[in-house]
């Protein structure tokens, strides 16, 4: 199995979190920052992970208000 990158380790740890129910649909996620300092990556690697979740439309961004779990 080749190596991940830290960013999809990232997206499926979310991916995980918002299944379980730690973030229900249309909750927000925490923010930028907040997931910085949690998962110690830089601005990029937490960029890219968002990315993921969007492209598999599991969350939606509102710019200048948040990332939010779409409803499924």
């Amino acid at each position: 199995m080749p190596p991940r990158y830290r960013y999809e380790e990232i997206a499926d740890d979310l991916q995980k979190r918002i299944a379980a129910g730690e973030f229900p649909p249309g909750s927000r996620l925490p923010s930028r920052r907040e997931l910085i300092a949690h998962y110690e990556v830089t601005e990029p690697v937490i960029d890219r992970a968002m990315q993921i979740l969007r492209v598999k439309e599991i969350t939606e961004t509102l710019p200048g208000v948040g990332v939010f779990v779409r409803e499924q």
